[in-house]
């Protein structure tokens, strides 16, 4: 019994023995398990990180080499200081200095306070002519919108005129400048809300050109109730339809500050503006001349002296090509004695010349292409050698995107003649007017603004013997001795506002100048 029973125990505790090593054995097997799998876990979530760092920093790199090359197009400033791996570094020190500058943005753009009014409708206006006809006009329709309370649509420009420009506001302008500048005088769109869209494109408005050099009191009683009535109004021809005097302060100032600031090209046109001053710095002095004698002007004006008779015959047919041209048959010499024609090349070098302007002096001429080419040109270019044009300047590169764009060409003029040591124009056309007077809100540089009337008349003496060389230089010296660009007094002729001075010619409301600094001759 005791036997069994022992027998029993051992085979109980042998059991029990053999239990508990099976425990340790299925505890350290499953521990092994867990451990493996812990491991396998752990390895897998390292390579779902690796795998994401990875993929994050290949998508962060190609982010950043689309905005480089992005940006050396047409992206920020701020792209265009980092290096590019799509173009070889350059070591120059000028290109160093650009890159700094175009790289380094203002911390903070202080804009001016909206201004806060009960909108009377939509303003959309249609500019005609060149340039610098529609960039007056543009001022003067900012200035109708402040007035009306209305709000302006970024203007249309002229596409079917003699240069057939396809140039849009923004594509010459620096459209987000002009809408924030003048936010606190106007409110400015880029286009037309949608819903009022879809109404011009059914053609539900109202379109007219108003009548020329009207007053304000025109504005405020005949086409505010038009606009109130149909909400939108086009104005389809805006070029001197504002009065040049009789107008309140305010209102000048405002045309000033539209002329002024807040019509600046945009950075590209800027920017080689800048580029070319430079280069005629460099060689020292320049003198701009705005050489008028281009086809157009010559058929429009039908101003023929010096051309054969088959370039008259050539540009008589053009002028009869244009049906808005009104004056058909004209009278070259009458014109010409009458002071209507712009200057030849050959009468601008005796000018030049009488006036003792430096024959060495770098000219730069501000003009398309010289009917004539240089044929035409040859006197003036004997007389002075270093004559220099855009073209010349610059590589045919630079102005690949300018061409077949005249409005852009002829912002890059403006620009030069602005910062001109001497500018003189042969012909008194919208841009000799509009960069005299901002030469005068300059500080009055000098510009020699020519009597071409009296001095027809003294070049056809000197051609024909009556006058000897000092006798027509002192002539012509003591003719213009006050026609340099200096403070001068608006004339006002009442009732004759075409001829009177221009208001963008002599801006005086906006000179700030003392009444004994302004004198009364031109």
């Amino acid at each position: 019994m005791m036997c069994r029973l022992e027998k029993s125990e051992k085979k109980s505790d042998y059991g029990t023995e053999k239990e508990r090593r099976l425990q340790i054995g299925m505890k350290s097997f499953g521990e092994g398990k867990v451990e493996k799998w812990k491991s396998s876990v752990v390895s897998r979530s390292r390579m779902k990180i690796w795998m994401i760092r990875a993929t994050t920093t290949v998508l962060l790199w190609t982010c950043v080499v689309q905005l480089t090359a992005l940006g050396e197009l047409w992206g920020p400033r701020v792209l265009k200081g980092w290096p590019s791996c799509f173009t070889p570094p350059d070591s120059s020190s000028s290109n160093s200095a650009l890159a700094v500058k175009m790289s380094s943005v203002p911390a903070k753009v202080h804009l001016p306070p909206k201004r806060v009014y009960k909108n009377n409708g939509y303003l959309m206006v249609s500019c005609n002519g060149g340039l610098n006809q529609m960039r007056s006009a543009i001022c003067d329709m900012v200035t109708i919108a402040r007035y009306l309370n209305v709000t302006l649509i970024v203007p249309e420009l002229d596409k079917a005129s003699f240069w057939a420009d396809p140039s849009e506001f923004q594509d010459i302008f620096d459209v987000d400048h002009f809408i924030t500048s003048l936010r606190d005088e106007v409110r400015i769109l880029k286009e037309l809300p949608p819903r009022l869209k879809r109404r011009v494109e059914q053609g539900a408005f109202y379109s007219m050109p108003p009548v020329s050099w009207s007053n304000i009191s025109y504005y405020l009683h005949q086409i505010l109730p038009l606009i109130q009535r149909y909400k939108i109004l086009h104005l389809n021809k805006t070029d001197a339809r504002l009065a040049n005097n009789g107008l309140p302060l305010e209102i000048q100032k405002l045309r000033c500050r539209v002329n002024f600031d807040a019509l600046r090209f945009t950075p590209q046109i800027e920017e080689l503006g800048r580029r070319v001053i430079s280069l005629l710095r460099w060689n020292g002095p320049f003198l701009v001349l705005h050489l008028r004698y281009e086809m157009d002007m010559l058929a429009f004006s039908g101003c023929t002296q010096g051309c054969n008779n088959e370039e008259v015959e050539e540009l008589t047919r053009m002028r009869y090509a244009y049906p808005w041209w009104k004056e058909k048959v004209i009278n070259s010499d009458l014109k010409r004695r009458e002071g209507l024609c712009p200057l030849t090349p050959e009468e601008t070098a005796l000018t030049l010349r009488a006036l003792d302007i430096d024959p060495n002096i770098q000219i730069y001429i501000a003009a398309g292409e010289i009917y004539g080419g240089e044929r035409r040109m040859e006197s003036l270019a004997s007389s002075y050698p270093n004559l220099v044009r855009k073209e010349t300047l610059l590589q045919p590169s630079d102005l690949r995107f300018f061409q077949n764009h005249s409005s852009q060409m002829a912002a890059l003029d403006y620009l030069v003649s602005l910062e001109s040591d001497i500018f003189v124009p042969t012909y008194d056309g919208n841009m000799a007017k509009v960069v005299e007077g901002h030469r005068r809100f300059l500080g009055f540089k000098k510009t020699i603004l020519l009597d071409r009337r009296f001095l027809v008349h003294l070049i056809d003496q000197y051609n024909d013997g009556i006058l000897n060389w000092k006798e027509f230089s002192s002539s012509v010296k003591e003719a213009h001795a006050n026609r340099m660009g200096s403070p001068t007094r608006r004339v006002v002729i009442p009732d004759r506002p075409k001829e009177e001075d221009y208001f963008y010619a002599k801006p005086e409301e906006c000179l700030q100048l003392p009444d004994e600094h302004l004198s009364s001759s031109t």
